[in-house]
């Protein structure tokens, strides 16, 4: 598995140090055969049934990319939570498709560390070891504010702010950081606020809110909503189709967990990731 916290530092300094090639219109994959792919004989099949017996639960849609080439492809109907125009969640059952967006929910957060980097490149937010607390000056009236002035860009983009934070309850809960953060008023507020439960940069605390600190300084530097800069320089580079990002209860948009796109999509973002930065447009 992953570790969050070297995906986002990573995604941010490869980001930062690496130029998009400049996509004229869509991208589209060049295909491959599971056999000319590597794959055994009858791959696609087994996998298909697989996840047609129900042996792997809610699978939506399955995308394998390999040598830079679509070699299997297939959707399916399962259950999606969808939210109103409030933010309330309900479950449907949906036919998904290759062109029907699907909420990236926490791999948004590796999206954000991806536009920080381009950001920084263009010297448009502050370098990771800069001052955090100096990126939101209207907040002096914290508690324990010598030691929140220690915290960098570096401790919330690596979720190392050592604040209390719990996003292993059910998003349902009023408890949830998430959830909280997602109803408060103030939501900035909220996340620099809350108590401080560990030495800055000691602990790493799973946080959505560190995102959402990220994601209002990347507005605040480049002066543009984050959706309208994400596809100036990164989703229209990549030919990426159309994407959503989600707002959440209280009007600000959810950095976190709330951008939607094609899997598509996601497998070009992660095929770019392959390449260190650099988005071949061959079609």
């Amino acid at each position: 598995m992953l570790d969050r916290r070297k995906l986002l530092v990573g995604a941010t300094a490869l980001a930062g140090y690496s130029a998009l090639a400049r996509a004229a219109a869509p991208y589209e994959w060049q295909t491959a055969s599971p056999a000319e792919a590597g794959f055994v004989p009858g791959f696609g099949e087994r996998l298909d049934q697989f996840i047609q017996s129900g042996q792997a639960p809610n699978i939506h849609g399955v995308i394998i990319v390999r040598r830079g080439k679509v070699a299997f492809e297939n959707y399916f109907e399962g259950e999606d939570q969808l939210r109103d125009a409030e933010g309330r969640a309900h479950f449907e059952r949906v036919a998904f498709s290759a062109e029907r967006s699907h909420e990236l929910r926490s791999v948004s957060k590796s999206i954000v560390g991806l536009l920080y980097g381009i950001a920084l490149r263009e010297g448009k937010v502050p370098p990771l070891d800069a001052p955090l607390l100096a990126q939101f000056p209207q907040y002096t009236d914290l508690p324990d504010l010598e030691q929140r002035r220690r915290w960098t860009v570096r401790h919330a983009m690596s979720m190392t702010l050592g604040i209390e934070w719990n996003e292993n309850l059910s998003y349902d809960d009023p408890r949830n950081g998430q959830t909280a953060m997602d109803r408060a008023a103030d939501p900035y507020r909220h996340v620099l606020g809350q108590p401080l439960v560990a030495a800055v940069g000691e602990k790493w605390i799973y946080c959505g809110g560190a995102t959402a600190l990220i994601g209002k300084i990347l507005e605040n530097g480049t002066g543009q909503k984050l959706p309208d800069y994400a596809r100036a320089v990164l989703f229209d580079p990549l030919g990426l189709g159309p994407t959503v990002w989600r707002i959440g209860p209280n009007g600000e948009r959810n950095f976190a967990s709330g951008i939607s796109m094609r899997p598509r999509d996601l497998a070009r973002v992660g095929q770019m990731m392959l390449e260190r930065g650099k988005a071949a447009t061959g079609r």
